[in-house]
């Protein structure tokens, strides 16, 4: 082997330990966001589960990061997580109250609906199966899960009215600012697995692209979906 080939691998060699000790840190050394278990609340073959997009994160030491807050089904109250766990082979109906303003798709392909019974998603009890945010303000966030080809964009108010008075202090409530109520369904896989879903808007504020901060922050913009008994 030459000498260019071996350093070439120990270079390969050295990225894979580094990469494998940071995800070692992030995944077991980190707090992680608490999970939801929506397994016992399943009847008939479903089951529902209730999420919150919201502009800021007063709950937190970080109240400029927008995040998601998951409802806990024992006691309905907001719990800053985007972990929650639910049953395989399960009919999911996904309600999300979104109270964050709009921001336009990077890409339009993120607007359409994909991976949900029937293609489509309800926007306030209206069936969509595409938000184009390029001709309007009306997308504020996505709900995607790629390994299960889900893909939902998470409607926004759309006047300029609304959009500057938004919800101030999280979690938010019907009565502290607008907000759309978007719901889709879905089917968990048979076998247990765990899915990572996040958000594809890059709506980390003052960080490069957008995409740092809370985007790149389990527990706020992005979070997992656990699939067991």
């Amino acid at each position: 082997m030459s000498l260019r080939a071996r350093v070439t691998t120990l270079l390969i060699a050295f990225v894979l330990v580094v990469g494998g000790a940071v995800f070692a840190v992030i995944e077991w050394i980190t707090p992680q966001p608490q999970v939801e278990d929506y397994t016992p609340y399943a009847s008939g073959g479903q089951v529902n589960v209730t999420l919150q997009t919201a502009a800021q994160t007063t709950v937190t030491d970080k109240p400029q990061w927008v995040t998601y807050f998951v409802m806990d089904p024992a006691t309905h109250q907001w719990v800053h997580t985007t972990y929650f766990k639910v049953p395989p082979a399960t009919r999911v109906n996904v309600t999300i109250d979104g109270y964050d303003g709009c921001t336009p798709l990077r890409n339009p392909v993120w607007g359409r609906v994909t991976g949900t019974i029937g293609g489509v998603e309800y926007v306030n009890g209206k069936p969509v199966s595409q938000l184009n945010s390029w001709s309007g303000c009306n997308i504020q966030h996505t709900f995607a899960i790629p390994e299960l080809g889900i893909n939902v964009p998470i409607a926004s108010p759309t006047t300029l009215k609304q959009n500057k008075n938004l919800c101030s202090t999280s979690p938010c409530s019907p009565s502290s600012g607008p907000r759309q109520v978007v719901t889709f369904s879905f089917v968990t896989p048979a076998q247990g697995g765990t899915y990572r879903w996040q958000c594809f808007i890059p709506c980390g504020l003052a960080y490069l692209d957008g995409n740092g901060g809370p985007m790149a922050t389990l527990g706020y913009m992005s979070g997992q979906m656990e699939v067991g008994a």
